[in-house]
């Protein structure tokens, strides 16, 4: 009877942890979304219209400069590349479509993975080549991000390859991660200015101690918040699934609160 009751609780937490990772990817996909319909409503009429100097409307470090072609060109296809790897990343994560439509989620994930790769070769060298950096602690941030999507997709493509589904799926989930560091970025951005009521600790120049918690917050956090769910899902304890799903809710909570703060500061009032 006692080995009955402890597979029943066991059952019911892990049914738990489950439900609130479901819950983390419902509030992730509203953010995803939102983040690519103001990517290509901001940025697709400007560009389609040739004013591309009106992406400077925008907050930016660097964006359009007169005379710098490439760079320009570059700064484009980084950003819409940005909506189309975002796009194809919730796509890749929906079971019903992995079971019941390989195919595309083969292709899907291919188009996703070689995306990730350009925007990090390209966005670390609009860092250092193009000087779109205020800093070079937050430079070096963003670039250790763009590091790790290039080794994490590595391992990502070898064990496709090498029909390793279990630790390729690991793998396409770390990659999945760090390849939305950008938008876990702008999240925390909203999340901090939103808890504290202001952006404490922050400046212009990202340099401040709140600039640099948030970074290290938007890059490394979310992976390790990944290793924490799967361990918990691996785990045969119920007080350790239910810890975990404890803290998969507050980590829900705080992607709430930011892309609550993006949605309301940072891309509703532009379009």
């Amino acid at each position: 009877m006692q080995a009955n009751n402890q597979t029943t609780s066991t059952r019911w937490a892990d049914a738990f942890l489950r439900g609130t990772g479901t819950l983390w990817f419902l509030v992730a996909v509203i953010g995803q979304l939102a983040f690519v319909v103001f990517i290509l409503a901001y940025y697709g009429p400007r560009t389609a219209g040739g004013d591309y100097a009106s992406w400077n409307d925008k907050q930016l470090i660097m964006g359009f400069v007169e005379g710098d072609f490439w760079g320009n060109v570059s700064f484009a296809v980084h950003v819409f590349l940005a909506a189309i790897m975002t796009f194809g990343g919730i796509f890749q994560l929906i079971p019903v479509l992995r079971r019941n439509a390989p195919t595309l989620h083969r292709w899907n994930g291919r188009m996703f993975l070689t995306t990730a790769m350009i925007l990090s070769f390209t966005g670390i060298g609009m860092t250092w080549f193009r000087g779109a950096n205020l800093h070079v602690v937050s430079g070096s941030i963003t670039s250790i991000n763009g590091l790790m999507i290039i080794v994490f997709g590595a391992l990502t493509f070898r064990y496709a390859v090498a029909r390793k589904i279990a630790i390729h799926e690991r793998w396409a989930m770390r990659t999945f991660m760090v390849a939305n560091g950008v938008w876990f970025f702008r999240l925390s951005i909203m999340a901090w200015v939103v808890l504290n009521q202001g952006p404490r600790g922050m400046n212009a120049t990202l340099s401040g101690w709140g600039d640099i918690l948030v970074a290290c917050t938007a890059y490394f956090l979310p992976v390790i918040s990944l290793e924490i769910y799967q361990a918990g899902k691996r785990s045969r304890s119920a007080g350790t699934k239910i810890a975990t799903g404890l803290y998969v809710i507050a980590m829900t909570a705080l992607t709430v609160v930011g892309v609550f703060g993006a949605i309301s500061f940072m891309w509703l009032p532009d379009l």
